[in-house]
């Protein structure tokens, strides 16, 4: 399984778990890992090829 569907899975884990209400600190813990996934698939994200190179 690739990195890419590994953070996907995770993120649609995290977000069932979302679904079930969770208390304060639990909700807390899961959206800062959320944070974290997005943050993960942001960097995997291709590159727009009309965007400049910064290379």
């Amino acid at each position: 399984m690739s990195t890419l569907a590994k953070l996907l899975a995770r993120k649609q884990g995290l977000l069932e778990r979302l679904e079930r209400h969770p208390g304060p600190n639990e909700r807390e813990e899961i959206e800062r890992l959320l944070a974290q996934i997005e943050t993960a698939l942001s960097l995997l994200a291709p590159r727009d090829p009309a965007a400049p190179a910064t290379e």
